[in-house]
C-alpha cells in the first residue's frame, strides 16, 4: 500500500483523474517539491482491493522543532485527504495514515478534504474554497458583475495600472511584493525556493501575473493548472495602493484570460467564511465549496478536532508581533519558520 514515488505507475494519476474528489493538492508533482525544498518526508498511499477500487492519499511527515511530528494531507494547500470513488477505500486509506503516524510517533494527524470522511472525528468546517464559473466568453463575465465591481476596475485602469502575465521570469518581482505583504498580515512568507521548486515541477501549467504602476510591481498572484480549474494559491496586493484598486484589475485580467484560455472554473483559493477576503472573492460571483478539516491523535479510537479558539487567539498574538519585526529580518528568518506551519 505505502508507495514511494506517486507517478512511478498509472493508479496515481488515473485515480486523481477519475475521482471527483480530488484538488490541486492531489497532483504528483508536490512529491518532490515540497521534499526538495524543505526535506519533508513524502507518505503517500495507495490501495487497490482487487474489485476495481483504487484511491490515493497523499501526505508528508512534518517534523517540527519544540512541537512534535505531525502528519498532513496536505500542507500549505487548502485540500487534501484520501481520493477514491469508493467511500470503503477512503476511510481504509484513513485508517492506515493514522496507523502509520502512531508507527512514526506523531503527536497529530491533519487531513483538509474537499468532501466530509466517515471516521469518527468530527471536522472543522470554519473554511471555504471560493469558486467561480467561468464563461466561454469574458464579456459575458464582465456582465454579471454589479456596477461596484465595474468601477473599480475602471478607476484602476484610469489610474495607469499595467498587468503582465508571464511565468518564471516574474517570479523575483512576485515575491519582492510577496514578502512585503506578508509581513503586513503577520505572516512568515514561503521560501523563494520553494515557490521556484512549484513553477519548475508544474510548468506551463504555473503562471505569475503581476499589476504594476508604472515599473513598481504592485500586486501580483501565482495561478496554478489543474483539470478544468485555475486555481490560486497565492495572491498579493501593497497595501500602500489599495486606493487605486490594484486586486481589481489583476483579477479581472486573470479572469478574462482564463475565460479565453478555456477554463471552466476559477479558483480564488480558501478563505474563512465572512472573512474580508472571502467578501472580496464573492463579489466576483464565487460560490462556496466546502472544506472539512480534520486534527486528530493517532494514538486515540475515536479521535475528536483539537484546533480550538484559543489556539486561534495565539496565532493572531504572534501575528501582530510578526507585523511589528523588521522586513529584512521576516525574509531572512520567515521561510524557516514557515516550512514548519503547515495551513
Amino acid at each position: 500500500m505505502l508507495q514511494t514515488l506517486p507517478d512511478s505507475g498509472d493508479t496515481w494519476r488515473r485515480v486523481m483523474n477519475e475521482s471527483h474528489g480530488s484538488g490541486l493538492a492531489h497532483s504528483p508533482e508536490w512529491f518532490t517539491l515540497i521534499h526538495r525544498a524543505y526535506g519533508h518526508t513524502p507518505l503517500y498511499l495507495t490501495m487497490n482491493d482487487g474489485n476495481g477500487r483504487s484511491g490515493v492519499l497523499p501526505a508528508f511527515v512534518i517534523r517540527r522543532p519544540f512541537f512534535g511530528t505531525v502528519v498532513t494531507s496536505m500542507p500549505f494547500l487548502d485540500s487534501g485527504g484520501p481520493c477514491s470513488r469508493s467511500a470503503d477505500t477512503r476511510k481504509m486509506l484513513v485508517e492506515h495514515l493514522i496507523a502509520e503516524a502512531r508507527r512514526i510517533g506523531a503527536a497529530q494527524v491533519e487531513l483538509r478534504c474537499s468532501e466530509r470522511l466517515d471516521i469518527a472525528a468530527q471536522p472543522a468546517e470554519h473554511k471555504v474554497n471560493m469558486i467561480l464559473p467561468l464563461p466561454a466568453d469574458p464579456d459575458n463575465l464582465w456582465r454579471r458583475f454589479d456596477k461596484q465591481v465595474r468601477n473599480q476596475i475602471r478607476k484602476a485602469e484610469r489610474s495607469g495600472l499595467t498587468v503582465e502575465h508571464g511565468g518564471v521570469e516574474n517570479l523575483r518581482a512576485f515575491y519582492e511584493a510577496f514578502v512585503v505583504r506578508m509581513r503586513d498580515l503577520g505572516s512568515p512568507p514561503h521560501a523563494p525556493e520553494f515557490l521556484r521548486a512549484v513553477i519548475d515541477a508544474f510548468g506551463g501549467r504555473a503562471r505569475i501575473v503581476l499589476v504594476r504602476k508604472g515599473n513598481v510591481t504592485i500586486g501580483a498572484l501565482f495561478a496554478l493548472v489543474f483539470k478544468d480549474r485555475l486555481v490560486v494559491p497565492w495572491a498579493i496586493c501593497l497595501k500602500e495602493y489599495f486606493s487605486l484598486c490594484p486586486n481589481m484589475l489583476l483579477y479581472w485580467e486573470t479572469l478574462r484570460s482564463a475565460c479565453l484560455e478555456g477554463f471552466q472554473r476559477f479558483d480564488f483559493g480558501r478563505s474563512t467564511r465572512d472573512s474580508g477576503t472571502y467578501r472580496f472573492k464573492a463579489q466576483w460571483g464565487a460560490q462556496e465549496e466546502p472544506l472539512f478539516w480534520y486534527f486528530m491523535s493517532p494514538d486515540r479510537v475515536r479521535p475528536q478536532v483539537t484546533i480550538a479558539a484559543g489556539q486561534r487567539s495565539k496565532a493572531e498574538i504572534l501575528g501582530k508581533a510578526w507585523q511589528r519585526l523588521p522586513l529584512a529580518l521576516t525574509r531572512s528568518v520567515g521561510p524557516h519558520i514557515r516550512r514548519y506551519l503547515t495551513q
